[in-house]
């Protein structure tokens, strides 16, 4: 009995010690990695803006008078060259009646002079007349051809002012209310304002950049407001509806104000967009999404993949040897879900994407791409399967 105690305490340890073996040879933890991506990035900036009618012209009246009547509907589209308002042209016939009469007049007596200088002209070659008399004909002449002209403005002048009576639209748009009722004196002496025209076909949005985004755009040598053909891109912008969807047509920058607002720290940005079906109307707030920049061919990695400590963002890259390193490196920009890394990757390494939590800097790990993990996951489902058909 004595030897058989020494026996089993021998056989238990070494079974204890198998054991502690097996528990060490742990399987290293299986990461899911990918290879270092290069991409264009786009850089957008977000402001409120106003948008604003392409054109917003006032129609008044040039010439006083009683209007009598409106030939349009208010709210509705007019065209260019269409009559809006008559004023009482009455008094402005009975001008143009009166200029075409003196101006008959001043050619009659134009006619006559000129007969009197044809008669006395031979009469002086032959000495029948004095020099005096004929000089005084070409005076009268010359004087009656001048009145016609005067004439010819007179009546000119009456004509542009009984035109006037009729208020026709400078351009085709959507017309206002009415400013004043029939029968109200209108022009100088009275109201001369009578409606307004928008031109909504085209509108214009207006918003503030911030200096800093102004600072950042000029060193990337993107100057707003002026057309680069060099460029693959143009500063576009995107506004947003009152129902936060996205509005279908992008406006193009076509004015930036040459100074900052000492006020507010910003300067004012213009950018025209096509409105052919009257979606955006003279007035609204919007949203704003501006695209400012885009970063050619950079590094950019998931942003889940990256983690932030007090030292900074880091990664896990994977050597060729499998082993994880935890490398610190400088990020830029984001979009969608992407950030560019501006120093400490290279193209050609692989980083952790998921299962980083627990590694730790020089630590063995089984490295898989997402496509080859789903291969071995179908496989385990296919053996799982298999067996569950194998029992049964």
């Amino acid at each position: 009995m004595k030897n058989i105690r020494p026996i089993l305490f021998i056989s238990s340890l070494c079974i204890l010690l198998l054991g502690a073996c097996k528990k060490n040879e742990t399987q290293p933890p299986i990461v899911e990695v990918e290879n270092v991506k290069v991409d264009n990035i786009q850089i957008f900036g977000d402001y409120v803006g106003l948008i604003k009618a392409a054109r917003n012209v006032e129609i008044r009246a040039r010439v006083e008078g009683f209007l009598e009547r409106m030939t349009f509907v208010e709210g509705k589209k007019v065209s260019a060259d269409e009559p809006l308002f008559y004023i009482n042209n009455a008094t402005y016939k009975a001008r143009v009646e009166k200029a075409k009469a003196q101006l008959k007049k001043d050619e009659a007596m134009a006619a006559k002079s000129k007969r009197d200088v044809e008669r006395l002209r031979p009469l002086y070659m032959q000495n029948a007349a004095s020099q005096l008399d004929l000089d005084n004909a070409e005076a009268a002449l010359d004087m009656a051809n001048a009145s016609v002209l005067m004439s010819q403005a007179d009546l000119a002048q009456a004509e542009l002012q009984l035109s006037y009576t009729i208020v026709r639209s400078p351009l085709s748009g959507y017309i206002s209310e009415r400013y004043v009722d029939i029968g109200t004196l209108v022009g100088t002496s009275g109201t001369s304002l009578l409606a307004t025209i928008v031109q909504r076909d085209t509108v214009l949005v207006d918003f503030k950049l911030t200096s800093l985004d102004y600072l950042r755009s000029q060193r990337r040598n993107v100057h707003l407001g002026e057309q680069d053909s060099t460029r693959s891109w143009q500063p576009t912008v995107e506004v947003t509806l009152a129902d936060n969807t996205i509005y279908s047509e992008k406006g193009i920058v076509d004015f930036a104000a040459p100074q900052v607002d000492p006020k507010t720290g910003t300067f004012g940005v213009r950018a025209v967009l096509p409105n052919p079906n009257q979606v955006l109307l003279p007035g609204q707030f919007t949203r704003v999404k501006l695209l400012l920049d885009v970063l050619d061919n950079v590094i950019v990695v998931p942003r889940k993949a990256i983690s932030i400590e007090k030292g900074g963002a880091f990664i896990f890259v994977i050597r060729p040897d499998s082993i994880a390193e935890k490398r610190f490196v400088e990020t830029g920009p984001e979009q969608n879900n992407k950030i560019v890394i501006t120093r400490g990757l290279s193209t050609t390494e692989k980083i952790v994407v998921e299962g980083y939590q627990k590694l730790t800097h020089g630590e063995k790990v089984i490295p898989r791409t997402l496509d080859e993990q789903k291969k071995i996951d179908a496989q385990v489902r296919l053996d799982q399967n298999n067996k569950k058909e194998e029992n049964k």
